[in-house]
């Protein structure tokens, strides 16, 4: 297994006496790249996560992703699955997977009684054709993630929070999707994609 620690990592903890812990930790939770059954139910009962990603040049860019419970899909111990859903047509995730496909998830239960995170840290694929993508309703194409690591993180900074509503404009089976204001807006509604059925309403 490669090193989780760089340079930088070490140099700070050993400024604040950590490395001892950090290896520690790093042998006990990170050096696994095994989706365990708890590590399952945890993801697939999630309904959002955080997506880090970079370009070829290593610049970030960290997304939400939402969906309904079960969203993302654990396919086997070390692959899960998630949809890429209409958005804003800047791909800036996504097309940044195509340059460079490694990337980090971040799942965050913030509604449990005790709040947990998960970090899942592996290499992603995309295919508009990929089986999965029918599980989806409105998904443009499928995510697939190889997982390098997978460990959870302590929870004591997360605020707890409470579910108020879910997003109207997460494509479902059974109802038509909602469009959203900005697609309607004068700046937005003529450079739409012609296939866009925001023209249509």
């Amino acid at each position: 297994m490669a090193s989780t620690y760089n340079d930088g990592s070490r140099r700070l903890q050993d400024r604040f006496d950590t490395r001892r812990l950090a290896d520690r930790l790093d042998e006990r939770f990170v050096q696994r790249a095994v989706i365990d059954a708890d590590d399952r139910a945890f993801i697939e009962r999630m309904d959002m996560f955080f997506l880090a990603s970079a370009d070829a040049e290593g610049r970030p860019q960290c997304s939400y992703k939402g969906g309904d419970p079960g969203f993302v899909k654990v396919l086997d111990e070390h692959t899960v699955a998630f949809p890429n859903y209409d958005g804003n047509g800047m791909y800036l995730s996504m097309g940044n997977l195509l340059v460079n496909p490694h990337v980090g998830m971040l799942f965050v239960d913030f509604t449990a009684e005790r709040p947990s995170r998960l970090r899942l840290n592996g290499t992603a694929t995309i295919d508009e054709h990929d089986p999965l993508v029918e599980a989806w309703p409105g998904a443009q194409f499928a995510v697939r993630v190889h997982a390098r690591e997978v460990f959870p993180n302590c929870p004591r900074y997360i605020h707890r929070m409470a579910l108020v509503e879910r997003s109207r404009f997460v494509p479902r089976e059974e109802s038509e999707v909602p469009v959203p204001d900005w697609k309607r807006t004068t700046w937005a509604c003529d450079v739409l994609p012609s296939n866009d059925p925001a023209r249509k309403r």
